[in-house]
């Protein structure tokens, strides 16, 4: 959002390229729980630990994605202003930094409360979604010649919605570790 927000094209890339750095550490991570898993033949709990990271290590190649995603529309986008001021967008990404930094301190506490207190903060990241894509599409019905660079917009508070969404599914997996129930910590009031 940073990269985005100063129309800084050296970061972008800089982001871009560091998303095989984070390929690399989901690999050598799933690898790690596999031979654990084949070789330590861990109990109930234990297994439930290895499996809740095996997906939330997946999540968070995931997020990586959409924030190289995010970097490269800032590349395409180059030095041409944003077609209105960036306020909701960073307002969704501190949202899901928020989020994130709460679900991962709900893991390493195992604190199933926590982490259904932080998935309930998706409510406010989609409200944030809807709120840019109804601002944009008014944009683009007015004034055509805005499409494309709307769209970049919309892509990325597609991106940050689907951050928020992963890290609800890294909190599921934080109950489930605990507590050995699988269930959603957050059917949406949005």
């Amino acid at each position: 959002m940073k990269a985005l927000r100063l129309q800084d094209v050296d970061e972008a890339r800089r982001i871009i390229e560091d998303d095989e750095i984070i390929n690399a550490k989901r690999f050598e991570i799933e690898d790690l729980c596999i031979q654990t898993i084949a070789t330590q033949q861990p109990a109930a709990s234990d297994l439930r630990v290895i499996a809740s990271v095996l997906y939330i290590i997946t999540d968070l190649e995931r997020m990586a994605d959409h924030a190289e995603g995010t970097a490269k529309i800032t590349v395409r986008m180059g030095d041409e202003p944003p077609i209105k001021p960036l306020i909701d967008l960073p307002l969704m990404a501190e949202h899901c930094r928020k989020m994130l930094r709460g679900a991962l301190d709900a893991f390493i506490n195992r604190d199933p409360a926590a982490a259904k207190a932080v998935a309930d903060m998706d409510d406010e990241v989609d409200r944030l979604y809807d709120i840019v894509q109804a601002d944009l599409l008014k944009i683009m019905m007015a004034h055509p010649e805005y499409i494309e660079r709307a769209t970049y917009l919309l892509w990325v508070s597609h991106n940050l919605e689907r951050i928020a969404d992963r890290v609800t599914n890294i909190c599921e997996r934080v109950a489930f570790m605990v507590t050995g129930q699988m269930k959603e910590v957050n059917v949406s009031k949005y």
